[in-house]
């Protein structure tokens, strides 16, 4: 009997992709992708004063685009692999206009979160499907320049979405920022289907060559996952809300387990999730996730509580960073071409481990010297975004391209989760204690932050271990 990740498909073949227009597509739809959720963060003071909401409803605003986004983003490129890239992007680019305009036409808050779930729902197809494009337009070699400019999208999003969400609401109200990304996507809908690659790995696209039931219990164990992991944030790990849905996620991962095993078409197959490669640079797009999304999430609530900065000013320490990911993303996914991945992402996690380091000596410092670590920070994840989808793409066989890089965008996006929910349960932890720093060479305020960015350094340390695993060259 073959082997499921070898077994060739009968499929026909495509005509030449035109890779500078299907860039060009990528970055504009990253990029509002991104934007979609970075924005809210200037928004939600207005929203709830629209809504008269309360905090707990106002939270949702930002949970329910985040946990649509988790379960959608490992189940896209599986869906792709049988019906089509072009297909499958163009009806996520849909999903997410109509959000999007669904949330800024809203008349309550409980309208304008079924608006947030299918912005996430929809906007989830974006970087999945994203790198799948790449992967199946560009030829081995030249594949980190594309995933490159898929990490300049990320890194342009972060940079302008608060700033040019918090600008156009002052002149119009926070709705236009929602219908302006609306605006921003509508011509996606009729450039994409003509840029992108088809991709199909069935010779017969319908629903029966998916297992929707596999399907469902991975979505809904990185759901739930990330609802827990998100709960035990606000309510502490011993709330039943918190500890009940992780417990849930496991037992939807061991339901997982076993379908993949026991049915002939399975959502994964279970060779992928053997094949060492693969799971070593899931495994390390998981950690470096939880490394950068901890530290961009504790900086500015240190320069906030600690330094006493308002929301403009901590807006402007992080956009350093944002700015080093768009715009070195494109030159690090060229490097990796040349390099391979392992060098590119030994250097950028090395280079995270030591802005971490320098952050939790300096923590209650200067903001200008936070705002300058934060480049560094910035940099190390340019370095090891492109380069890590650049070793997922070899590791996987083009026909499973799809789940593959599905599976590892899910897994890079409950990094960030995890590490978000287990660093703010660190911190509170450390403020609660009252105990001086860990750190030696930490003087002054700050000293719970500076612990949890102790936490962050000693996961770098595993993380770097385990990248001297990744492949030399694609």
């Amino acid at each position: 009997m073959s082997d499921p990740l070898t077994a060739p498909v009968a499929v026909e073949e495509e005509p030449p992709v035109r890779v500078g227009l299907l860039l060009g597509v990528l970055l504009v739809a990253v990029a509002v992708a991104v934007l979609a959720n970075s924005m809210v963060l200037v928004l939600v003071p207005e929203i709830g004063r629209d809504y008269v909401a309360s905090p707990g409803s106002l939270a949702w605003v930002v949970t329910a685009f985040s946990l649509s986004f988790a379960v959608a983003t490992p189940l896209y490129g599986r869906i792709a692999d049988v019906f089509g890239v072009r297909r499958v992007f163009a009806a996520g680019i849909a999903v997410f206009l109509v959000g999007s305009v669904i949330a800024g036409l809203a008349p309550s808050i409980g309208v304008h979160l079924v608006g947030r779930v299918l912005q996430g729902l929809g906007s989830a197809a974006v970087p999945a499907l994203g790198s799948v494009a790449v992967a199946r337009a560009l030829p081995p070699g030249r594949r980190g320049f594309g995933f490159g400019i898929v990490g300049t999208g990320v890194g342009a999003g972060q940079a302008l979405g608060p700033p040019l969400a918090g600008f156009v609401a002052e002149l119009a109200g926070w709705r236009w920022p929602f219908l302006g990304a609306a605006l921003l996507v509508a011509p996606l809908l009729v450039i994409a289907p003509r840029v992108l690659p088809d991709g199909r790995q069935s010779a017969d696209p319908s629903w029966r060559q998916i297992d929707l039931v596999g399907g469902a219990l991975l979505g809904g164990a990185v759901g739930m996952g990330l609802f827990g992991l998100t709960r035990a944030q606000q309510t502490g790990i011993l709330a039943p809300s918190a500890w009940g849905a992780v417990l849930l996620a496991v037992v939807l991962a061991g339901g997982f387990a076993l379908r993949i095993r026991r049915t002939p078409r399975p959502f994964v197959p279970p060779s992928l999730l053997a094949h060492g490669p693969f799971l070593t640079a899931v495994a390390v797009g998981f950690l470096a996730m939880f490394c950068y999304l901890g530290t961009i999430l504790l900086v500015p609530l240190l320069v906030a509580t600690v330094n006493g900065l308002g929301v403009g000013h901590v807006g402007l320490v992080l956009l350093p960073g944002a700015l080093a990911v768009a715009a070195l993303s494109s030159p690090a996914g060229r490097l990796s071409d040349r390099l391979g991945p392992r060098r590119l992402v030994g250097i950028g996690l090395t280079l995270l481990l030591a802005a971490v380091a320098a952050l939790s000596t300096v923590a209650g410092g200067s903001a200008v010297v936070l705002s300058a670590v934060t480049f560094a920070v910035g940099l190390a994840l340019a370095s090891i975004t492109s380069p890590l989808i650049n070793a997922v793409a070899a590791a996987v066989p083009t026909e499973h391209a799809g789940v593959g890089l599905g599976i590892y965008q899910g897994a890079f996006f409950l990094g960030g989760g995890t590490g978000a929910a287990v660093l703010g349960t660190v911190l509170a932890a450390r403020t609660a204690g009252g105990a001086g720093s860990w750190n030696p060479l930490h003087d002054g305020a700050g000293a719970a932050f500076s612990d949890a960015l102790l936490v962050i350094a000693a996961v770098l340390v595993a993380a770097i271990a385990l990248s001297r695993r990744l492949p030399a060259r694609t």
